[in-house]
């Protein structure tokens, strides 16, 4: 199995190739344009700056996948709900990377004071990453349909959610 390490500069370069297949070959991102490396490098550098997870599975220098989180939303209130993205390389798919890179996001996400994780699942036909969510312990509560237009076809997003640590139990400090 490779290993799971907090991405660096470095990695930028793999991360964006691997974005861009997805981009021009998948659902899962209703981007349709794949960003820049410059681009890429700002969105990591948001998350990071905010003290959340920007996380690799790499073999040696080889990327595989990466996995982060970003606040859910920007207001105050939503200051302890984040959303999760996973991305594999086609030859790494169906591999059990995705589970391993979901495992040690949701731990790093817990430890930077996220209580609540959302997916929010481009196509409800991703049944790779609804699967993943399912595994992981994420469970159903929406679809949005039809509310993306990619590929010529009207596209659904599937939400789930998972409580992480203390959830809504206790009263965030």
């Amino acid at each position: 199995m490779p290993t799971i390490r907090p991405s660096t500069l470095d990695d930028i370069p793999h991360i964006t190739a691997i974005y861009a297949h997805h981009v021009l070959h998948g659902t899962g991102t209703f981007e349709v344009e794949p960003p820049s490396e410059n681009d890429m490098t700002q969105r990591r550098a948001d998350v990071v700056n905010k003290g959340l997870p920007y996380l690799v599975a790499a073999e040696g220098e080889r990327v595989l996948g990466y996995a982060y989180c970003n606040w859910f939303k920007p207001r105050p209130a939503y200051r302890f709900s984040a959303e999760d993205s996973i991305y594999i390389a086609p030859e790494a798919a169906g591999s059990g990377l995705g589970r391993a890179l979901m495992a040690e996001l949701l731990r790093q996400a817990e430890l930077a004071g996220v209580r609540k994780m959302i997916a929010v699942i481009g196509d409800s036909a991703n049944a790779g990453s609804i699967g993943v969510h399912r595994s992981a312990g994420f469970r159903h509560v929406g679809i949005l349909e039809a509310c993306g237009w990619k590929f010529d076809r009207w596209l659904d997003v599937v939400l789930m959610d998972r409580a992480l640590g203390l959830g809504n139990t206790t009263t965030p400090e």
